[in-house]
């Protein structure tokens, strides 16, 4: 035994929600002593900047200093296979043995759910391990400390 806890995966995209539930993932890693395994999947190849033949995305930079910042154990895997980004994150959840897996939430229109689908139901659905599903600070419905303690 290692000593350190089993892995976190955290389903990561630049949005206030991505940015809530990496803080979460870090608390979390923190306070459990675990490699954070922050996954950004991404459809198809966007606008990024092409170096020897090699896309570069530099969305995950930030994340990386911030990590170092903060003193996270932690990796990045940056998929771009043109699977379901759920597919992604539960595919490396699985393959790391991932104890948690941590996603940002958001609130979609019924007619939003039916076009594109739900990334998180599908992770809540369909993952072997446990799920936090995070909000956004601006989209919680109370950051009371009466609320927190109820949850």
């Amino acid at each position: 035994m290692s000593g350190f806890g089993d892995p976190i995966v955290l389903g990561y995209i630049a949005t206030p929600e991505g940015e809530a539930a990496l803080e979460r993932a870090i608390a979390e890693a923190k306070l459990r002593d675990a490699l954070l395994v922050v996954v950004h999947s991404q459809l198809t190849p966007g606008d990024n900047e092409v170096v020897d033949g090699i896309e570069v995305d530099e969305t995950m930079d930030p994340v990386s200093a911030l990590l170092m910042e903060r003193a996270v154990r932690f990796e990045t895997r940056q998929v771009a296979e043109g699977r379901d980004p759920a597919d992604d994150v539960i595919s490396v959840a699985e393959e790391v043995d991932a104890d948690l897996i941590v996603i940002g939430l958001h609130k979609h229109t019924h007619m939003g759910k039916l076009i594109m689908g739900s990334n998180a139901h599908r992770i809540l659905l369909n993952a072997t391990c446990a799920v936090l599903a995070v909000k956004s600070a601006d989209r919680a419905l109370s950051a009371t400390p009466a609320a927190s303690a109820a949850l």
